[in-house]
């Protein structure tokens, strides 16, 4: 991947000051305006090439739609559920988080949460602050032999596990990605939910919220636990169903809940809040000093590593330009645009496509499909207008456009070659191309295979004729007198039948 030039980021909260210094030591600009309304950040936004958030700001399509110039939004912290990612992807813009950068304050919170359920620390302690001395009232119960259950088994999850081990507790755990032989090197024994609701004394919750994750510990679910069962969410408001917490609670199914996180915040509904066997905190799982140095120096050193080209960490919108930072993919990906243009000129149906596919050939390109097939829909999408068609959104837009992708790769061969089909109006064209000694060419075009290989640099011209002697001398007598100076020409190595044909020429200058 080219180097993504940024000049001018925008902090719109508090951020640790190692982030603004980074960043200014590496020639960017840095500008801190915080307790923006969403009105003020579009009228700001404009003005900027990145901005970096945590959570309070709100990210909406509105503030992105605004944003003329922005490359990339950096959220210092874990998560991103205020960036509206979709919106952003449209217009090509780099997502990233820091997603490792308070994994270590939010698993001490979620154990302080589960430790203090288990004894009563917060109630005693306003209970002595009140001149009151009651041992009985507050009585508690060991975590040692007790089952935790751990849904959601990443960063967090696992810190979680191994902490809470330590105190005598067996844990179990659900997660739909990470596998259970790895898990069980943690000492972690995965399950389905339904297996593991009625085996767990406490429940904590580590995963994003959406749609799968939102209102998962709800009225059915609870009614499946262990009578007294405690809970804890440090992860996302939401993920455990706050009114059928509440009931659970009331009927004591659910014998207390640790909660960091609310579906609003700050929640203007009390009742979870005031229960007596709640313990609530305004969102403290990344509120340590070590945490927020950790998420502005993760964040600034990742935008500077990408706009220098050297890698890209903690995108969640853009995962194939990971492996775009090579010189070689620099080039695979110049040959990618140039066929996407070259087979959209062959084309003047103004109908859209309907079907791209994508064949990738050769052991050198076996992780190199993704981003290829990215680069040719940029090249075929690109036409002057507003949508601007990057390796970020190109199979965005290809997706909101109707078009159908596809995508293989072939294994096996020595040589890397890329193969594009598109299909438009009830008609197919297709072309091949490879890079040799660096340089993309093109090796056939609508299967007329070219003698020699055709380099995809500087101005070309393609044109479909009958093989036959005048042809040469004829079609660069046209172009001479429109005032064009032929460099080079290539035809098929067939001659038979119509062929198509390509010059590399250059305007002269009068």
């Amino acid at each position: 991947m080219a180097p993504i030039s940024i000049k001018r980021i925008l902090i719109s909260e508090s951020v640790d000051p190692c982030c603004k210094k980074i960043l200014q030591e590496n020639g960017i600009q840095v500008t801190e305006k915080q307790n923006m309304s969403t009105d003020d950040l579009i009228a700001e936004i404009k003005d900027y090439d990145g901005l970096v958030v945590r959570s309070g700001t709100k990210v909406t399509a509105d503030v992105i739609n605004a944003a003329g110039n922005l490359k990339i939004i950096g959220r210092a912290g874990t998560g991103v559920d205020n960036v509206d990612v979709d919106a952003a992807t449209i217009k090509g813009i780099i997502v990233m988080n820091t997603p490792s950068g308070n994994t270590i304050s939010a698993a001490e919170l979620t154990c302080t949460l589960l430790m203090s359920l288990s004894r009563h620390v917060p109630q005693a302690a306003m209970s002595m602050k009140a001149g009151n001395w009651d041992r009985k009232k507050f009585m508690g119960a060991e975590m040692y032999g007790k089952i935790l259950g751990i849904v959601g088994l990443g960063r967090i999850g696992k810190e979680v596990a191994t902490r809470m081990q330590s105190f005598g507790m067996k844990t179990i755990g659900y997660d739909p990605i990470t596998p259970p032989e790895v898990t069980a090197t943690w000492g972690v024994e995965q399950m389905s939910l339904e297996q593991l609701w009625p085996k767990c004394d406490y429940i904590t919750v580590h995963t994003p919220l959406m749609p799968s994750t939102a209102g998962l510990l709800n009225d059915t679910s609870f009614a499946k636990c262990k009578k007294g069962v405690k809970v804890v969410n440090c992860a996302r408001g939401g993920i455990i169903d706050e009114d059928a917490l509440l009931r659970a609670l009331e009927s004591r199914q659910c014998g207390g809940a640790g909660l960091d996180v609310f579906v609003e915040e700050p929640p203007k509904n009390r009742a979870l809040v005031n229960h007596p066997n709640v313990i609530s905190c305004p969102h403290l799982g990344a509120s340590t000093k070590e945490a927020q140095a950790r998420c502005g120096q993760d964040i600034a050193l990742q935008i500077v590593d990408m706009v220098m080209g050297k890698s890209l960490v903690g995108a969640v919108n853009a995962q194939v330009l990971a492996s775009t930072f090579s010189p070689e993919s620099h080039q695979w990906i110049k040959l990618g645009e140039a066929i996407g243009a070259a087979l959209k000129s062959c084309t003047t149906s103004k109908q859209p496509f309907s079907q791209v596919q994508i064949i990738t050939q050769g052991d050198c390109l076996k992780d190199s499909s993704a981003y290829i097939t990215s680069a040719v829909m940029v090249g075929l999408l690109s036409d002057g207008s507003q949508s601007c068609p990057n390796l970020v959104n190109s199979l965005a837009l290809a997706k909101e456009s109707g078009i159908t992708v596809t995508r293989n790769h072939n294994e096996g061969l020595t040589q890397g070659a890329c193969e594009v089909e598109i299909f438009v109006n009830g008609s197919s064209y297709r072309a091949t191309g490879s890079v040799q000694g660096g340089v993309p060419v093109l090796l056939e075009l609508n299967r007329s295979v070219f003698r020699q290989p055709v380099s995809l640099t500087g101005n070309l011209l393609f044109f479909k004729a009958v093989a036959s002697p005048p042809l040469l001398p004829s079609v660069t007598g046209l172009l001479a007198k429109a005032g064009v100076e032929m460099e080079s020409f290539s035809a098929p190595a067939a001659r038979i039948g119509d062929q198509w044909c390509r010059k590399c020429h250059c305007l002269c200058h009068e």
